[in-house]
Parts: structure tokens; sequence; C-alpha cells
């Protein structure tokens, strides 16, 4: 299957439960290529669950959801991953006891068909805080340049699309 104008995620009335609780209630939505969405909404609205089911992580209850049209709710997280869907979850997932470079190039991988769009290289050139921090753990670093590593750390994956939760969180208001 070509990418080429299919829709990138297709959500078709999506529901998903923590027990009793009915978090996501029916939801539609459609990414194209090119787009870029923001979820608003105060805490505990849903938009967690949201990423987390679009990334595997999360189960539905009832609904679809297709990958550049291909059907995604049976596979496992890392098949979605595969597939060119990148995950920058709120906690940030960076690997305290790995140097900053450890935690960028274990992520570091090109597309299914050999394609890098991102490098080491592109990663520090457009975040150079990161440069000075190298050899720093990812435990001796704030909580801005955590996001910044984790951000980076997915575009390291060269996906077609990042879903990032809280994309903003600990930076500076001059980096965000």
């Amino acid at each position: 299957i070509t990418k080429k104008n299919l829709k990138m995620i297709k959500v078709k009335n999506i529901h998903a439960h923590y027990g009793k609780s009915h978090i996501l209630k029916g939801i539609d939505l459609d990414l194209k290529e090119g787009e870029i969405i923001g979820l608003i909404g105060r805490n505990g609205m849903g938009k967690t669950t949201f990423l987390r089911t679009l990334a595997g992580l999360k189960s539905l209850s009832k609904g679809n959801i297709q990958i550049f049209g291909k059907e995604s709710v049976t596979l496992a997280p890392h098949q979605i991953s595969q597939a060119g869907i990148s995950y920058v979850p709120e906690k940030r997932g960076i690997f305290p006891n790995l140097t900053v470079w450890e935690n960028l190039v274990m992520a570091s991988r090109s597309r299914l068909n050999g394609e890098s769009v991102w490098g080491l290289d592109d990663v520090l050139a457009n975040f150079p805080q990161l440069n000075d921090r190298l050899n720093n753990g990812g435990h001796q670093l704030s909580g801005g340049e955590q996001q910044i590593l984790a951000i980076c750390r997915a575009f390291l994956t060269n996906p077609e699309f990042i879903l990032i939760d809280e994309a903003t969180e600990g930076l500076a208001p001059m980096v965000a």
C-alpha cells in the first residue's frame, strides 16, 4: 500500500474504559498527511487515553482505528511504531541511567523502507541544547531537557507521525 493520498490515521467511533469508567465515548477523527492537531481540555478529559489508544498501549472497548489504511486495533505497540507512529508519553520515558547520547542512539532506526529523514546530527543541529549534555545521564537533566530528549528520540525513529502527550511540559518559554 502506498501512503500517498491515504489518511494517516482514521479513528471511527472508538470507546475505551478503565474499569467501569467510560473514558472515550465515540471519538471520530481523520488525520491526513501534513495535518497538525492539538487536543485541549482540562485534566481527566481523556487526552492521554486517546493518545495511548492510538499508540496501541490502551485497548479499545469498541470502534476502529486504521493507520495508513490498515486496521491497527489488533496490532501490538511495537507494530504500530514500525508502521510509522511514534509516541512521546507524558512522563517522557527516558532512561535515567543511560547518557543522553545512549538514549538517542538506542532509539535511532530507519523506516521499514530504509529511508532516514532524521539522524543524530540532524537532531543535535535542531536541538543544540543537547550537545553539551551528551555525556550526562538522563537523571541529570532538567525537566525541559528531558522533554527535548524524549522528543528528539521520537524523531530518531523516523516516524511518519508523532503523538506527543504534554508537548511543552517543562520547557522554558524561549524553547516552547
